[in-house]
């Protein structure tokens, strides 16, 4: 602004050089004047509407970041619920003094639930209740297990007895 003020007080001082006659002079310098605080008035108002909108723009930023430090939060109290609470359960049952870890381990035979010591080069146990052997999959794939189930009567993954009881066969003679 302070150039366009320059320039305007050199514009002025030129019209007074080169204009002679008086009343022709303050009649231009009044108009010239008139237009340029019409001008300036427009462009103080463009300016103070600018800063209005950077402001809000500044405000709503301000409120997305907080939102998203928030939603940041929220994302690791989950993370830490899945990945940590899940391994909670797995170890909640430490013996302090002997440092051992327990694993409940549900029989895919006679749904038996029994904990065991927490071992992964194990990759069987056998069932304290029916005595079969248990394959523990220590990658998470429980896939295998279902299909365990009912293998002592030759089939995969029937909905009989779970110990071969073979309760589709005893549906068909009633």
């Amino acid at each position: 602004m302070s150039e366009l003020k320059k320039e305007f007080k050199n514009y002025m001082e030129d019209l007074e050089k080169n204009i002679q006659n008086k009343q022709d002079l303050e009649y231009v310098k009044g108009r010239t004047t008139e237009f340029m605080n019409v001008i300036i008035d427009k462009m103080e108002y463009i300016l103070n509407f600018k800063e209005e909108k950077i402001s809000q723009i500044e405000k709503i930023q301000s409120d997305l970041e907080q939102r998203i430090s928030s939603m940041q939060q929220e994302i690791a109290d989950i993370e830490q619920d899945i990945y940590i609470e899940d391994e909670e359960e797995i170890y909640d049952n430490i013996d302090d003094e002997q440092g051992d870890y327990d694993f409940e381990i549900v029989c895919p035979y006679c749904d038996n639930e029994f904990l065991i010591d927490l071992n992964q080069e194990n990759s069987e146990i056998e069932c304290p209740q029916c005595n079969n052997i248990i394959e523990l999959d220590w990658s998470g794939n429980s896939e295998e297990a279902e299909n365990i189930k009912n293998t002592d009567c030759g089939k995969s993954n029937c909905s009989g007895c779970k110990g071969c009881g073979n309760l589709e066969d005893e549906d068909d003679d009633m």
